[in-house]
């Protein structure tokens, strides 16, 4: 198993990591089919909602994923998807290109879901892109399941 750890991340960090997830966030809808001016909108949308003022919403965690050498080689976003909920979300995960394959994203999500559930969450989710085939393998090995799935058919 990899020696890989969570870091909560630091203030300072936190408004360029925002800017670049968000980025990255309007890309991925807009590769998944949704026009520039929808993705953004998304966007904005999220930022109002998760975070607030641009802090993470109370209850949310979002971590530097760490090597063995203390090296910040991605991210991990996960909260209650509501309020007081127990249902949470992985919002975000991402590890740098040059570290992957390496079990840094399976074991950040170990870690996240243990916080997730010694904080009372009964149950954690996500979304992964229908593009990523790669994420959708490893959150299958983690345990996760289909529960819904969505298409579109391009008329250009």
């Amino acid at each position: 198993m990899t020696d890989t750890r969570l870091r909560a991340m630091p203030a300072t960090s936190l408004p360029a990591w925002l800017a670049t997830t968000m980025a990255e966030y309007v890309r991925s809808r807009m590769q998944s089919g949704e026009s520039r001016e929808r993705a953004e909108e998304n966007k904005q949308q999220s930022l109002e909602r998760w975070f607030p003022g641009g802090e993470p919403l109370a209850g949310h965690h979002v971590w530097d994923v760490l090597d063995d050498q203390d090296t910040v080689v991605g991210y991990l976003w996960i909260g209650p998807f509501e309020t007081g909920s127990t249902d949470w979300w992985v919002f975000n995960v991402e590890i740098s290109a040059d570290h992957r394959r390496r079990g840094h994203a399976r074991r950040a999500l170990e870690l996240g879901q243990q916080v997730a559930k010694d904080e009372g969450a009964r149950t954690i989710g996500l979304n992964v892109f229908g593009y990523n085939t790669g994420a959708q393998g490893l959150y299958a090995q983690l345990g996760y399941r289909v529960t819904s799935t969505q298409m579109l058919l391009p008329l250009d």
